[in-house]
């Protein structure tokens, strides 16, 4: 009932998603008005940038039954990424020691969706030595400094936070979100295949599949600068699944940088984020089709592992430690100290610690129900589109 309000009470300022063209006309007005007020020099990448912005929120502009909520909620995101961005920008023409810092041995916690990618970037990211962007952190770059702005601005993200809570309580209970904990890059990156997650957008992969996502990854080390900047050296705990698709152009961005990668069946796997897409696209689309999400995202998750694997040969041997998610969540303090030591990290008694209160906090994704028949799909035919990948998760110790 709460959406269907709000949607009812934002559906006349949406009414410009309705034409592509005049989405986009709009866009460029406030872009426009947003490089003014940051007092920013965009350069062509920024540009690009904003170019790629506008396309996106075209797709959106285009699906049939988007909901009004969905636009404003893409609209907004669109905004704050690009403030952001010039933000990032504006900091680093005015203090160059800024660029200079360096980012060392990043770990990026990479896989297939719903492989405990974030219980491994929670336990990696808490350890004393290391530190997960925040949230908060990501969508406000440089702010908050201070105690009593980065309160404000932590308070900011957080009723955002709690808004999607209100509107998409399954979601939420799937894959909790919290304004002041560590989250995954692409609060940060844009090119990835996380829109697809919101709506059907049949022209937004194929420009995917041709993007040069060099230039996110320069821009995600510009932001871990901007962060890192005048603190103690610590290190970097990165996550988002997606990653696992660009392994070459992440070393080429930062050379040691180590990768875990989580295993898990994709049997049950892909029904596993089938299902969180579906609640996701719930808050986006008056009508949800499972048979749909299931058909557009088998191949973009195979296509995702298969090309990591390909990639992979070439890394050095100790660029990737492995980690099986039905051990890792059974036993996690078994296995979490063994994942210490493959990324050449000291356990701790605090780490040993830090994992129970992880392990027993009450508000970690619960499990849900789900089947792959719901969205279309079989074992076989996920079998077929991931090859022999379950023999290497089956192999992993």
């Amino acid at each position: 009932m709460r959406r269907m309000v709000l949607n009812a009470a934002l559906g006349r300022s949406a009414r410009a998603r309705r034409d592509p063209a005049e989405a986009l006309a709009a866009w460029r007005g406030r872009v426009r008005e947003t490089v003014t007020a940051a007092d920013a020099e965009p350069d062509a990448s920024d540009w690009a940038f904003a170019d790629d912005l506008g396309f996106l929120l075209q797709c959106f502009a285009a699906v049939p039954d988007l909901t009004p909520l969905g636009w404003t909620v893409q609209l907004r995101s669109a905004q704050q990424r690009l403030e952001n961005r010039l933000r990032v920008k504006w900091i680093h023409a005015h203090n160059p020691l800024v660029a200079a810092e360096p980012v060392e041995r990043p770990v990026f916690v990479v896989g297939l969706p719903r492989a405990a990618t974030t219980l491994a970037h929670r336990v990696l990211a808490a350890a004393p030595g290391h530190r997960g962007p925040l949230l908060w952190e990501m969508q406000r770059t440089g702010l908050g400094r201070d105690g009593a702005a980065r309160a404000g601005v932590v308070r900011q993200v957080e009723r955002q936070v709690a808004a999607l809570r209100r509107l998409a309580p399954d979601y939420d209970a799937v894959h909790p979100l919290w304004a002041d904990r560590p989250e995954e890059s692409i609060a940060v990156m844009w090119r990835t295949y996380f829109p697809l997650s919101c709506a059907p957008l049949p022209d937004y992969r194929p420009w995917l599949d041709q993007a040069d996502v060099t230039g996110d990854y320069r821009y995600l080390k510009q932001v871990l600068q901007v962060l890192q900047y005048g603190e103690r050296p610590r290190r970097w705990i990165l996550k988002f699944p997606g990653h696992v698709a660009h392994l070459d152009v992440i070393r080429q961005v930062f050379p040691d940088a180590v990768f875990v990668w989580m295993h898990r069946d994709p049997v049950a796997a892909v029904p596993s984020f089938c299902s969180l897409v579906e609640r996701l696209t719930a808050v986006h689309c008056k009508e949800v089709d499972p048979v749909a999400i299931g058909r557009t995202w088998l191949p973009v998750l195979a296509d995702s592992i298969d090309r990591g694997r390909k990639l992979r040969r070439s890394l050095p041997e100790d660029a990737v430690a492995d980690v099986s998610y039905h051990r890792f969540t059974t036993y996690p303090h078994e296995f979490a100290p063994l994942l210490f030591e493959r990324i050449g990290a000291e356990w701790t008694a605090a780490d040993r610690n830090g994992l129970n209160s992880i392990v027993d906090d009450p508000y970690r994704e619960t499990a849900h129900a789900y089947t792959l028949e719901r969205f279309g799909l079989d074992k076989w035919e996920v079998e077929a589109a991931f090859g022999d990948y379950r023999q290497e998760v089956a192999a992993v110790r």
